[in-house]
């Protein structure tokens, strides 16, 4: 966990509250004494004792009780969009940075000679965009908040909280960032096979390549069924006080899903809460597998264990499927 974000909670000035996920995490840890190991860990909620579900209940209702008291509400649940974790900044700008579009992948509003130009016509990755931009202002609503295609970054937008959408195929800052993040041992690349789109390879133990998955024999041709995403924090290489977060894919379907595994209200507290149980230092990269129904990306829920096809922490050692 960033210093910054503790510091935000104890600040007597203007504080900020704990999430929800954090206090359940909290009440989780305290709650049995085989938590505190060397290393610490949690012990998962469904193999607790009788008694230290007892005691996980109590503690876990006196930090909502108290919480809430500060925050003056009757509403113990503390489920508001704005105090989920990974979406709530201490500071702003808060610049997303989206793929541009190639210019024969346009429509003609794209063209600003046309008169009906539309700017956004210029992005990529739209569903992303719309979904995050809408999620992001709601969790910081007094914050800047700004999107950048990748032509109009400047050096200032990468000081700040950012957070880069798409793959590095159509996003010059995305391949930037991977190759500047030289400890997270996650690439995109191309493949002389897949003209749709970039894969992804992992080094070192466990290396990897990780492709979609495509029905042949669909009715109408081939069908996607599942793409790959690329969900990533660390703290920002060119700020040490703010954040990077990646959120990539090999297709938009990947993209999309990497977004909405923290945006969708079916599963963003559970993804939340596993976040801040397994990457407790808030740095991580996981790579996910992405199911595609009917066209849509079904949104990852982390604590299915096929969904998470690689994990990485600065400070742990990487898993593989």
């Amino acid at each position: 966990m960033a210093v910054t974000t503790v510091s935000s909670w104890e600040s007597l000035k203007s504080p900020k509250l704990p999430p929800p996920e954090r206090l359940h995490s909290y009440a989780l840890f305290f709650c049995s004494d085989r938590s505190r190991t060397d290393p610490a860990y949690l012990v998962p909620e469904a193999e607790l004792t009788s008694d230290e579900q007892d005691r996980f209940q109590k503690l876990h209702d006196e930090l909502v009780a108290l919480r809430d008291a500060v925050q003056g509400s009757s509403d113990a649940s503390g489920s508001s969009i704005s105090e989920l974790s990974t979406w709530t900044f201490d500071s702003d700008p808060i610049t997303i940075i989206c793929p541009e579009a190639p210019l024969a992948e346009r429509p003609p509003m794209a063209n600003a000679k046309n008169p009906n130009y539309t700017r956004m016509f210029r992005y990529a990755d739209l569903d992303a965009l719309i979904e995050l931009w809408g999620h992001v202002r709601a969790c910081n609503p007094t914050a800047n908040v700004v999107h950048r295609l990748p032509s109009e970054v400047v050096a200032d937008d990468l000081s700040s909280h950012v957070v880069v959408l798409g793959g590095v195929g159509w996003n010059r800052i995305m391949e930037r960032m991977l190759k500047t993040l030289r400890d997270m041992p996650v690439s995109q690349v191309e493949v002389d096979d897949l003209k749709t789109g970039e894969v992804f390879r992992t080094s070192g133990v466990g290396s990897r390549e990780y492709r979609p998955v495509w029905d042949d024999s669909a009715e109408n041709g081939r069908e996607l069924l599942e793409d790959v995403a690329l969900l990533a924090r660390v703290r920002n290489p060119y700020n040490q006080s703010q954040t990077l977060t990646i959120c990539n894919g090999i297709h938009s379907r990947g993209v999309v899903g990497a977004v909405r595994a923290l945006t969708d209200v079916a599963v963003r507290e559970r993804n939340e809460a596993f976040l801040a149980g397994h990457f407790p230092g808030g740095s991580f990269a996981l790579l996910l597998r992405v199911p595609v129904l009917n066209g849509e990306a079904i949104s990852p829920d982390l604590e299915i264990d096929a969904n998470r096809l690689y994990e990485w922490s600065p400070k742990e050692k990487a898993t593989v499927e």
